[in-house]
């Protein structure tokens, strides 16, 4: 059952993403596919993310992040976060960003749609929390197609299950 699980869950697609966030002198990155749009009015999206993972104590502690959307030209970002060389404090390093205009956090170059956010709310999910995020600035880069879990050889199904995508 739990295989056949995994590939069901397989089958939710979903867009591919890099949360970001700074702490002081501390920016980091982690790729994230778990995100959706929540609410219209005020417009709200949630973001999960591992209880265990770097990200989650640095946006509890700062109450912000970025969401940078990855566009088709932006497999990259992915390559990237889903390498062991992102394992790391300060990952960001090897990527070109600049800091968001209100919250200060990183905002990607290669990402074809940035957005900063205020954590609006938290809800413990099993493994992962989910940080509702209030828009508060918006960068359009260029006009692409978003990178979706379609594009990818694997999906995350969440703890260290990466299954193969099927064709």
């Amino acid at each position: 059952m739990e295989h056949h699980l995994a590939q069901a869950l397989a089958g939710l697609t979903t867009g591919i993403y890099v949360l970001t966030v700074a702490d002081g002198e501390d920016h980091h990155g982690m790729s994230s596919s778990w995100v959706t749009q929540v609410s219209g009015e005020p417009p709200l999206f949630s973001a999960a993310v591992d209880n265990q993972h770097f990200s989650n104590a640095l946006i509890t502690r700062t109450g912000a992040f970025g969401l940078n959307i990855a566009g088709a030209r932006g497999q990259a970002l992915e390559d990237y976060f889903y390498s062991p060389r992102a394992k790391r404090v300060n990952n960001l390093s090897e990527l070109a960003y600049e800091l968001s205009p209100v919250l200060r956090v990183p905002w990607l170059t290669l990402a074809m749609i940035s957005i900063e956010a205020r954590v609006k709310d938290t809800v413990i999910a099993g493994d992962h929390t989910l940080f509702i995020g209030e828009p508060v600035g918006v960068r359009i880069r260029e006009s692409d197609r978003p990178l979706t879990s379609l594009d990818l050889d694997y999906v995350y199904v969440g703890g260290k299950s990466v299954i193969p995508r099927w064709r």
